[in-house]
């Protein structure tokens, strides 16, 4: 049922108001004749939907308005008045309020704004809510210590206008990782554009990268914006940037250089204010060498670097990535949750992902989702291919009961390990290389996993 508050100085108003609310709507009522009573109700007991006199004595409507905003009380209001004073009611729906209404009003009337204004109200704290959880949960799925670096250096280098190169083999999440960047940073106040540079014919790189005035070329039958034009003020993401041709490159070079762009076909530069972030596969360091992309567009491009890890180095990460592929493969499926047992979680760790990494484990996913029969995939499921090669246990694989605590804890003393050695052992040099706060918290992980130099390991 709906619980509606009656606000109103006029104590026979608010009652008669009331009384036809509960008769023609069939809603819960309650009363409050002053502006601080009705904010004591609103603090202590559940309201739908406010019906709010702005003209009262001491506390007035403006004021409830106000206060209801400073406290984060978002209940629906509408505001009635009697005295016709329309440009009020627009000054109080600027403050908050969802609509109004006249007090001569029908009451069938009021309650039709009533019902649609708690539908309303309902909408936007879904919305919030959701707005919420997508802020909250990164698509980037992992605990382990790779991930969490990873995401440590976005949290740091998102609010940066400066431009990031993210290098990473194929399917490791480098779109992701870029999204990330543009929601910590410019977010959903400015738009993101994606270009995948692999993808488009050479002769439309131009004409998508900058734009085209009119009878341009054949087929440019109006004035077209390109992707730097659109990311406006915020990011623009080139895809696979390895891939652009050596003529594009320079143009590149050029906008990046001046912060301008010239439409195919024209000769006015526009200014341009994007956030650039480029992703490739690639070692460009090599292309460079090679002759075959731009030594100083490579320079300009990787201002900051993220390398995000490949599925090997993160394998403790694979319990909770399997569930989190699963929930969104059988959801997008239409079918029931399917769950994965460790040692099919196990057998998938021994299997090199570097073809695909996690795209190619999601589509191993999907494969075994539609051939099993059962609400738990088993062995059995495991693609032929996939399996025979997780037959063969590698030194160091997982074992098949191993939790997912266990497997978080066997990843992170291999990257220890790893690092210690790589730093000859130097703590505060490992601890900085970890992205750690200090020596310190090295030494912590250390004890855990009793490493220590004459052992080596």
């Amino acid at each position: 049922m709906i619980h509606v508050l009656v606000v109103d100085d006029v104590p026979v108003m608010a009652e008669h108001y009331a009384y036809d609310l509960r008769r023609v709507g069939g809603y819960h009522t309650c009363i409050a004749a002053t502006g601080d009573e009705a904010l004591e109700v609103l603090s202590r007991e559940p309201v739908d939907c406010v019906v709010l006199d702005l003209e009262m004595p001491g506390t007035d409507g403006f004021e409830v308005l106000r206060t209801m905003k400073q406290r984060g009380i978002e209940t629906p209001v509408i505001v009635y008045t009697g005295t016709g004073s329309y440009d009020r009611c627009v000054q109080a729906v600027r403050q908050g309020a969802l609509g109004f209404i006249d007090k001569a009003e029908h009451i069938e009337r009021v309650v039709q704004e009533i019902a649609q204004a708690v539908s309303r109200g309902r909408m936007l704290a879904e919305l919030k809510t959701l707005r919420g959880r997508a802020g909250a949960e990164t698509p980037l799925i992992g605990d382990s210590m790779p991930m969490r670096m990873l995401r440590g250096l976005i949290e740091k280098l998102a609010p940066i206008p400066s431009g990031v190169l993210i290098l990473g083999e194929s399917g490791t999440g480098k779109e992701l990782v870029a999204r990330e960047l543009h929601r910590l940073g410019a977010g959903e106040k400015h738009p993101l554009v994606v270009v995948n540079s692999a993808a488009l014919p050479e002769h439309l790189v131009e004409s998508e990268l900058f734009g085209h005035e009119r009878g341009a070329f054949t087929g440019a039958d109006r004035l077209r914006k390109g992707a730097f034009e659109t990311a406006a003020a915020g990011t623009l993401f080139l895809d696979e940037v390895g891939e652009l041709p050596a003529s594009v490159q320079a143009k590149l070079l050029r906008v990046l250089e001046d912060h301008t762009v010239t439409r195919v076909g024209g000769d006015r530069p526009t200014r341009v204010r994007a956030r650039i972030v480029a992703a490739t596969n690639r070692d460009l360091e090599r292309e460079v060498e090679a002759g075959t992309f731009r030594q100083d567009l490579f320079y300009r491009l990787n201002v900051h670097i993220i390398r995000v890890p490949p599925l090997r180095e993160r394998l403790s990460d694979l319990p909770q990535l399997v569930e989190h592929l699963l929930v969104d493969i059988t959801t997008r499926f239409g079918v029931r949750p399917i769950s994965a047992p460790p040692e099919v979680v196990a057998r998938l760790a021994r299997y090199d992902w570097a073809r695909n990494n996690v795209r190619e484990i999601r589509n191993c996913l999907e494969r075994m989702v539609i051939a099993t029969d059962g609400l738990q995939l088993g062995l059995d499921d495991i693609p032929e291919e996939i399996r025979e090669q997780g037959e063969a246990e590698p030194p160091g694989a997982l074992p098949d009961q191993s939790t997912l605590k266990e497997l978080r804890l066997q990843a992170e003393r291999r990257i220890v390990v790893d690092a210690l050695d790589a730093n000859q052992w130097h703590i505060s040099q490992t601890a900085r290389q970890l992205g750690l706060a200090d020596h310190s918290s090295l030494l912590k992980i250390m004890r855990r996993h009793d490493l220590r130099r004459a052992s080596n390991k």
